[in-house]
């Protein structure tokens, strides 16, 4: 039987780029990782605004956001009935102040999606390592999941202690990674509270973290992995960045980078320039992921405006490159087709529609012939996910001057596959596909101009 995407996972695929909001008390004390010792009168946002970050975000393309609600620190950005280390105990909005409330409020307004992400390591709880941090864990889920309406997203990292606080203990405190988080048990929690919800870690269960923290999914990306044996903050990076085509679960890529060097605001840092979030964008998006670019509000508690700036142009470029197929309405014709499932599908612009290989061809070949010659260096590729990932290698040539010229190819496709490749005139191309999993099935096959603006490609 096919592994296949459930509907969340479908719908998830289809938002492609989600922001992360990474804001706590370590933007007030210039670090990455706080120790938990910080006092929460730090924490002044002057002009905290999470309508900017809204609709930033909205214009920028992202159809959702993820906020730090609780980072290592373990200072918490709404204020729990669990502890006193939050904003509770902040002078920010007379300590009455809510930022989760106030991004969930925001997003609904706009129509943006809201995820949340609660560090299972916390530096400043005493007792963490112990038994007792884990009632103390999953009854803040609890207070998160209950309390904001609709979560899209619960994101779990692998953070596995060391040293901390610790209520004062200021010691270093080891756990087994393994084991001591329970998180089946918490993700059955998550399930339980926010059962739309898509659950992030190494492991999934629904989307998954791509090895690294540089926005780039493996050449080959699979959606099917297997869990069974994954350690949350152990896993194997190549691994979980490739993918596996004989995984038994679908389990989404997910590839988080910050468009700054750090994760949380520092003033000596600056941004990602707009062609480089066009490159990472190709390597994340364009190679069957969804792409997770966090923008860290500075002090004030608003985006900085060279990172607004840097984002909207990339949004612009990306919108100009894919503003115009040129292979829309091109006659298709296939080596062989399965029955109902005709080759024209794939350029028909209908998410729905789909060609498929006759029953028991595993290869294929289809032409491409445009109405008139033109100049691209772009290809869009995608699978129709419902049905599976099936495609493991294909080559797309040009006819040139009566010759056909080999002009890319690659492995997997999924649910999009973005190929930039020196620019190419034709009036004609052959897409053949030469490995596939299980009847090769392909929903769309388009042609680009990149905008001037972008980056060198590949």
């Amino acid at each position: 039987m096919a592994v296949v995407p459930s509907p969340q996972q479908m719908a998830y695929q289809e938002m492609e780029l989600i922001g992360f909001i990474h804001f706590t008390i370590n933007t007030f004390t210039d670090k990455e990782w706080g120790d938990g010792s910080e006092d929460p009168a730090l924490f002044a946002p002057a002009d905290l605004d999470a309508g900017q970050w809204v609709d930033v975000a909205k214009r920028a393309g992202m159809k959702g956001l993820i906020l730090t609600a609780k980072h290592h620190d373990g200072f918490c950005l709404w204020p729990s009935k669990l502890t006193r280390h939050s904003v509770a105990s902040s002078p920010w909005s007379g300590g009455k102040g809510d930022v989760v409330r106030e991004l969930s409020r925001a997003c609904r307004a706009a129509g943006i999606k809201m995820g949340l992400y609660l560090s299972p390591w916390d530096r400043n709880h005493p007792e963490y390592a112990r038994s007792g941090y884990l009632t103390y864990y999953r009854s803040q889920l609890r207070e998160l999941l209950t309390g904001y309406g609709d979560v899209f997203e619960v994101w779990f990292d692998g953070a596995n202690g060391g040293s901390g606080y610790y209520g004062g203990a200021r010691e270093n405190r080891t756990i087994d990674r393994a084991s001591y988080y329970g998180w089946n048990e918490t993700w059955a929690l998550v399930k339980q509270l926010q059962s739309g919800a898509v659950i992030f870690s190494d492991a999934g269960p629904d989307v998954r973290w791509i090895g690294n923290e540089h926005g780039e999914a493996g050449e080959t990306n699979w959606s099917t992995l297997n869990i069974d044996d994954i350690v949350v903050g152990a896993a194997d990076r190549d691994y979980l960045n490739s993918g596996d085509p004989v995984g038994e679960r679908w389990v989404v890529g997910e590839c988080d980078v910050s468009i700054r060097p750090g994760w949380f605001f520092h003033a000596d840092q600056g941004a990602k320039s707009p062609q480089q979030l066009v490159d990472i964008y190709y390597r994340s998006v364009g190679r069957n992921a969804t792409l997770l670019l966090n923008i860290p509000p500075d002090r004030s508690g608003r985006f900085h405006e060279r990172d607004v700036q840097n984002l909207l142009e990339f949004r612009s470029i990306i919108d100009e490159t894919f503003a115009k197929d040129l292979a829309a309405d091109a006659d298709v014709t296939a080596s062989h087709c399965f029955k109902g499932l005709a080759a024209h599908h794939i350029v028909d612009n209908d998410k729905s529609t789909y060609w498929a290989a006759a029953r028991s061809r595993q290869n294929a070949a289809l032409t491409v012939r445009l109405h008139q010659p033109v100049r691209f260096d772009r290809i869009a590729l995608a699978e129709p996910i419902r049905l599976g990932q099936r495609i493991a290698a294909f080559e797309i040539e040009a006819r040139i001057e009566g010759n056909w010229v080999r002009i890319a190819r690659g492995t997997t496709i999924g649910y999009k596959r973005l190929l930039r490749i020196p620019e190419t005139e034709t009036d004609c191309l052959r897409l053949t596909i030469s490995e596939s999993r299980a009847l090769p099935a392909l929903s769309f096959f388009g042609l680009y101009k990149a905008s001037p603006r972008e980056a060198t490609g590949e």
